[in-house]
């Protein structure tokens, strides 16, 4: 008996011992540990929660001209835009639409709302010093489509032009000198934006669309933001067919361009492997308003949409597909998507390596044999997602700007780690020159 005493005292002493060491170091919960049903008995509200304060973003005022001054080039207006004079994203751009990224990122930190608004994940700061980034407002996806985007244009000179004087201005300012522009936020979401200077931004959080485009030294997931293509069909908003399975009537749906280079061949070769289906409608196509409408129609009414690479392993067809709920079948061995650390993208969409997609039947096959069961679940789950691919002014709770931000803030601890080691280092970067 009195060995058992023993025993039980120090198990006592140990389990007291443990409780006072998970106290002081912070990681016990002796309500949720113990005391589970009182926890459940109390109100939602009284229970703590991880809500954060808004990102704090520093944006430079920049004249016009690097930014909505490309929207109207007859205007000479260089002040800074402000909330009360931002001009809407105009209705005729066509496919700039798709790259409007940096568009919707300013307009995000010029709306004037509750800054303590519990839906916006992103907020201007006046105070430099207080900023957790800095938000570079060049729109340079929108110079390479506004000037000469052939490559070949005199035009180009522009483009090239913006680039060196917003270098220039950053390089002028204290804060990128003191990050070497590794906390500043640029949108180069258009393969081709930046082109001529983009090595001296890339230590930047940039804002991209492909990573597949980039060689893996200008770009890497570590840093950079994937960004989903801004859709530029009309978002489904009445999709509430009795049985949508059925009202789909077509299997697979495509319509584009089918000559593209890089992994973007396998367009011309799915060509001619889906021809001759029934029930699948594999078009060749540009873009026009009438055939974007054309687009939008298709894949309502049918059940899955076909993402074949392009010129870049993403397009803006994926994210049309999203927002008209038509389950994506995505054809890529290099694509990168948004938001992938929240969201599960196999929850809504199928995936086939190029190898398999070329194999004759197999795909098609594989689609005629998913069930309708699994396809209604996909389909209700694109419409729970489909929100995070909107963007509009002003911000909604966890829209595509919204989204894009939180982003950004995920990448903060890794940038700071960055900032903090190349302020000391007197050998930057001598662990990878050792390998």
């Amino acid at each position: 008996m009195k060995t058992v005493g023993i025993a039980a005292m120090s198990l006592v002493f140990f389990f007291i011992l443990l409780i006072t060491y998970s106290i002081f170091i912070g990681t016990a919960d002796l309500r949720s540990h113990f005391f589970p049903l009182l926890q459940s008995q109390l109100p939602s509200d009284s229970i703590p929660c991880n809500s954060q304060s808004p990102l704090r973003v520093y944006m430079y005022d920049l004249p016009r001209r690097f930014n909505v001054g490309m929207l109207n080039r007859r205007s000479s207006e260089e002040a800074p835009v402000t909330a009360r004079t931002l001009p809407p994203w105009p209705g005729n751009t066509g496919l700039r639409k798709q790259h409007s990224v940096e568009y919707w990122m300013m307009a995000s930190l010029l709306y004037e709302g509750d800054s303590e608004d519990e839906t916006r994940e992103a907020v201007r700061v006046s105070d430099p010093e207080s900023a957790d980034v800095f938000f570079v407002p060049f729109f340079s996806s929108l110079s390479f489509n506004t000037h000469g985007h052939t490559m070949t244009d005199p035009a180009t000179e522009l483009d090239r032009q913006l680039q060196v004087d917003i270098l220039k201005f950053l390089r002028k300012s204290n804060y990128w000198r003191r990050s070497s522009g590794q906390d500043h936020v640029i949108p180069l979401h258009h393969p081709n934006a930046f082109r001529f200077l983009r090595e001296q931004v890339n230590a930047s959080i940039l804002i991209v669309a492909d990573f597949g485009r980039y060689p893996k030294i200008m770009s890497n997931l570590r840093k950079d933001v994937v960004a989903p293509y801004v859709h530029v069909v009309d978002s489904f908003m009445d999709d509430d067919h009795p049985d949508p399975y059925e009202s789909r009537t077509t299997l697979l749906f495509f319509r584009g361009r089918t000559v593209r280079k890089d992994e973007g061949v396998v367009r011309s070769k799915l060509a001619k492997i889906l021809v001759g289906y029934e029930d699948v409608h594999y078009e060749r196509s540009f873009a026009t308003g009438e055939t974007i409408k054309a687009s939008s129609q298709g894949m309502r009414s049918s059940k899955f949409c076909l993402h074949p690479a392009g010129d870049t392993p993403s397009s803006c067809r994926l994210f049309d597909a999203i927002v008209s709920h038509c389950v994506p079948v995505i054809v890529s061995d290099q694509i990168e998507l948004p938001y992938e650390d929240e969201i599960d993208y196999t929850q809504f969409s199928i995936f086939f390596s190029v190898k398999e997609a070329l194999v004759p039947d197999y795909m098609v096959t594989q689609l005629r044999e998913f069930s309708k069961e699994r396809w209604l679940e996909m389909w209700r789950r694109l419409k729970n997602v489909s929100h995070h691919y909107e963007f509009q002014y002003p911000p909604k709770k966890e829209d595509a700007v919204n989204m894009i931000w939180r982003q950004v803030r995920h990448k903060l601890p890794m940038t700071k780690l960055a900032v903090h080691r190349s302020r000391r280092l007197k050998v930057p970067d001598w662990w990878r020159r050792r390998r």
